[in-house]
Order: structure tokens, then C-alpha cells, then sequence
């Protein structure tokens, strides 16, 4: 099939791109993850998935071969569908998506959009071993490993504080994504000041 586009970018949104490459425009979904990485030049080179149904066929657009490799991933997942894994590219970058689910954080897969508890789990079960093989997975599955241990810790030692998993989850999740090695204490005391 079509494996990447490289052409001008006529038109930019958070949803899609339109791609002209010699003389066609290519309308490409792309996630927020993609649609924030792409730069204000007017070359562009997106790595392409072609999904082909009954009614429509939908080409959708990366950055990377990676995110590309974690999109098809995911919607190999039964009753995960390109629009979940899309949502899902959106709200986490893919290294988070491959970090949460090689180091089994339900909680984080399922704060997407639309992924229940079930689908969550399914979702780890099914691509643990898969997202592992992925080429360049190892560092990120460290550094979620490192990411995933300080925040557990810093949420179990704020409950004991009094506090709620749910009010101090997001917080805490967005001091990690600014500073994946922060430790547990300075996750605390941030969290504290922002809360």
C-alpha cells in the first residue's frame, strides 16, 4: 500500500492534513501528537496507514514509523478502532501508550477517551509482549518503568495524606509527562503546591 507521503502541506488542522504531492492532494487523519511535532515548512514527510472499509477509504498520517508501528498495533486490539487509536495518539504521546502498557498501568490507558476497563485490559494483555518488540522500546519502557514506580509512590503517599486518586492522578501524571525522572518527593511537594 502507500507507506509515506512527501509533499506540501496545504492545509493544517488538529484532525487532518491536506498532503499535495504532485499535483494530488492526500487528505490524512492525523493524531494531536502528529499535528504538534509537524513544522511550519511546506515539505512534509508523513509515514501512512490506508484503512479500507465498505463504505470509505481513510488514510491516516504520522510523524514517525514508531507511532505509525503503535497506531497499527492498537487497532489490532479487538474493539479498538482506528478512532479510539487516534484519541488514544492524541492524549498520550506513543512512547507513553507503549510505557503504560508494557508496565501494565491500567489507569493510564484507560484515562483515554472512549477505553473502559475492560478494553483497557484486554489492550495490555493483548500488546504487552507486541509493544516490547517494538524498535526503540526499551528505553521507553525504562523510563515508564522509573515514571510509573515515582508516581504510584508519590499517589499512595498523598491518600495517606487525605487526599483522593482521582484529584491528584492528573496532577501528578502532568508533572511526570514535563519530568519523567522527577522524584517522589518533588512529585509530592509539587503536587501539594498545585493543588
Amino acid at each position: 500500500m502507500i507507506s509515506h507521503l512527501r509533499g506540501r502541506m496545504i492545509e493544517k488542522t488538529p484532525t487532518h492534513v491536506i498532503l499535495e504531492c504532485n499535483g494530488v492532494g492526500y487528505h490524512l487523519e492525523v493524531s494531536l501528537h502528529t499535528f504538534s511535532g509537524l513544522s511550519s515548512e511546506e515539505e512534509q514527510l508523513l509515514y501512512t496507514h490506508l484503512q479500507i472499509k465498505e463504505d470509505s477509504h481513510t488514510l491516516f498520517g504520522f510523524l514517525s514509523e514508531f507511532e505509525r508501528a503503535v497506531f497499527r498495533l492498537l487497532i489490532s486490539v479487538s474493539g479498538v478502532g482506528a478512532a479510539t487509536a487516534r484519541t488514544m495518539l492524541s492524549s498520550l504521546s506513543p512512547s507513553d501508550v507503549v510505557g503504560a502498557i508494557a508496565s501494565e498501568q491500567v489507569a493510564i490507558v484507560q484515562s483515554v477517551k472512549g477505553i473502559g476497563a475492560k478494553t483497557a485490559q484486554r489492550m495490555i494483555l493483548e500488546l504487552k509482549d507486541k509493544v516490547l518488540a517494538l524498535e526503540g522500546a526499551e528505553d521507553v519502557v525504562a523510563s515508564a518503568s522509573v515514571k510509573g514506580q515515582n508516581g504510584e509512590e508519590a499517589i499512595a503517599a498523598l491518600e495517606v495524606l487525605g487526599f483522593t486518586r482521582k484529584s491528584v492522578q492528573k496532577i501528578v501524571d502532568k508533572l511526570l509527562t514535563a519530568d519523567s525522572q522527577m522524584s517522589v518527593e518533588d512529585l509530592i511537594k509539587n503536587t501539594l503546591n498545585a493543588i
